[in-house]
């Protein structure tokens, strides 16, 4: 959805229009992608499973050109594969006529046991021939030399106070531009990065930390995640920060990396994080990775929630702004979004709405119910705007070509909504313990939303194919209008609802309450166009409200019956 940056971003924006301006249209000061990306929602590579990823990586202050050695573990899956298939974005030198200058990566040698294997990198694919035929269920290690300028993916460049930076920012498929992978969120791998670079760096990265050393000008520093990740939350950031722990949660060290510059508004800005931490541990389950480091960044979006090592934008930690909501997303996503991962881009609502609703619910354990409604209001507001000039964009939106078209309000706001009726539909309590079944079952795993639907209807007892249905596979929601008089005779308010939409009727339980003394709202369940039911007013209310609550995504008004 492409949208003209002033009509989203305020003068000051708050943490939700940083999140979504940013990861709708790419940070103002984000460099120029040289080369486009491949669209993202084929298939990942066939006939293998990437099992191990160890990367080492030279950077350097003079030139942007990296130097790369990639180990990379793999299993055949099928006897019919005729060649194992690698993204890596090559160096388009037709197009060039200083080739040395151009963008992309060059492989100068592919090794299987210090023995050199056939290789041949075209169109962005690096194809690695059998030595013999494969086998199902074979292993096989490659050691992959390469190096260039990324065009992507790992951004070079200057922070806002002209200091050189080096970070990864792979979502959603843009890891191609500098690592040979499988570059698809389906399939997950461990991994380590070691990391040479001036000693003047300090380098960040996913995992925990394994090496440190410092040689003269020369630093070195190994992470490594023993956890299977997606390519898409595979990073290093190196930067001149100042680090600070900012706590430890059930042995996990909250880390703030910030640059010296934005010390002290930065530490107290990410300095949130713990409590934010132990309240998705209480509810979720337990942190999924060694560690919980929180990253001023030059990452294009307001925050990306990589797997140990979350990226911020620089002026979200340094604009003296209450970033908890922001904070509360990407850490949420660190059990789904990273270790729950959608199965496919049209279920990204299954990492940004539950990010969204998760952030919700945070803010109303932190700051009260009133902070919940008014969070879910504001979304509601979103939705109905996006929908009125989308009309036929369902949740589970399988038309796209390029995820970063689902980069909308549908995914993040429409999805919470979706998780916040669910939760009405279920209860709340029985909610959090589908949310906890499902991160049990599927951690470092896959999941689509029939996976989803199916723990929860295991949960609940219920059926749940309906709302699940109408929800995420039909476009819109109901725009309901009402009206009501009193009748003093019956004691009684009579309430007419109609749905107004073009589209056929939903099937809604919708909250109405007269506004008088001790008043409780009644709720009816609207199945059809239109309904009139009788609700207890023993005096004429000052006014009748539907959905006080905030149960509700729809349009709503109501007004006296003339």
């Amino acid at each position: 959805m492409a949208t003209p940056l002033a009509c989203l971003c305020p003068p000051r924006p708050t943490w939700w229009a940083l999140l979504l301006c940013g990861v709708l249209l790419g940070a103002s000061a984000a460099p120029a992608v040289a080369q486009p990306t491949p669209g993202p929602a084929a298939k990942p590579q066939p006939g293998i499973d990437v099992q191990d990823y160890d990367f080492a990586l030279t950077l350097s202050d003079t030139t942007d050109r990296i130097e790369g050695t990639a180990t990379v573990r793999l299993r055949v899956t099928t006897d019919t594969l005729t060649a194992v298939r690698l993204d890596l974005i090559g160096r388009n030198q037709a197009q060039a006529t200083a080739p040395s200058q151009v963008p992309g990566m060059r492989v100068m040698s592919v090794t299987e046991e210090g023995a050199s294997v056939p290789y041949r990198h075209r169109n962005d694919i690096l194809r690695i021939d059998p030595a013999s035929d494969f086998k199902a269920g074979q292993t096989h290690t490659y050691r992959i030399r390469y190096s260039g300028t990324p065009a992507d993916g790992l951004i070079i460049g200057t922070n806002q106070h002209g200091d050189r930076t080096f970070f990864g920012d792979n979502w959603p498929n843009r890891a191609r531009h500098w690592l040979p992978v499988v570059d698809h969120l389906s399939d997950k791998a461990t991994v380590e990065f070691r990391v040479t670079a001036p000693s003047q760096y300090e380098i960040v990265g996913n995992g925990a930390l394994v090496n440190d050393s410092t040689t003269g000008d020369t630093r070195i520093t190994h992470w490594r995640s023993d956890v299977p990740l997606p390519p898409k939350v595979m990073v290093i950031g190196a930067a001149d920060f100042a680090v600070d722990t900012a706590g430890t949660i059930d042995g996990v060290p909250v880390q703030s990396w910030v640059y010296p510059e934005d010390r002290s508004t930065g530490f107290k800005d990410l300095g949130q994080a713990p409590s934010i931490l132990r309240f998705f541990e209480e509810n979720l389950g337990p942190y999924p990775y060694e560690k919980l480091a929180n990253v001023q960044s030059t990452t294009r979006y307001g925050g990306m929630e990589n797997a140990a090592a979350i990226f911020y934008s620089e002026n979200a930690v340094a604009d003296g702004e209450d970033d908890t909501p922001l904070l509360a997303h990407e850490i949420a996503h660190q059990w789904f979004g990273n270790t729950v991962t959608e199965a496919g881009w049209p279920h990204l609502w299954l990492s940004e709405g539950f990010a969204t609703y998760l952030t919700g619910l945070y803010l109303e354990h932190a700051r009260g119910e009133a902070a919940l409604s008014k969070y879910m209001t504001k979304a509601r507001q979103q939705v109905a705007k996006f929908q009125a000039q989308n009309p036929g964009e369902p949740l589970v939106d399988t038309t796209f070509s390029d995820p970063n078209a689902l980069l909308n309000t549908n995914p993040y706001r429409k999805g919470a909504w979706v998780l916040h009726m669910l939760r009405r539909e279920v209860g709340t309590d029985t909610f959090w313990d589908g949310l906890q079944a499902y991160y049990d079952r599927y951690r470092h795993q896959n999941a689509s939303t029939r996976d989803f639907r199916a723990v929860m209807e295991d949960v609940s007892g219920q059926d749940l194919e309906s709302f699940f249905d109408q929800w995420t596979r039909r476009p819109g929601h109901p725009v309901i209008e009402g009206t009501w008089r009193h009748d003093a005779a019956a004691g009684e308010c009579v309430v007419t609802l109609r749905q107004t939409q073009d589209a056929a009727p939903f099937r809604v339980p919708v909250e109405v309450r007269a506004e008088t003394k001790d008043a409780s709202p009644t709720t009816v369940n609207l199945q059809g166009r239109e309904r009139t039911t009788r609700v207890d007013c023993a005096e004429a209310p000052s006014s009748v409200a539907l959905d006080p609550n905030v149960h509700l995504l729809a349009e709503l008004s109501m007004r006296r019956a003339e």
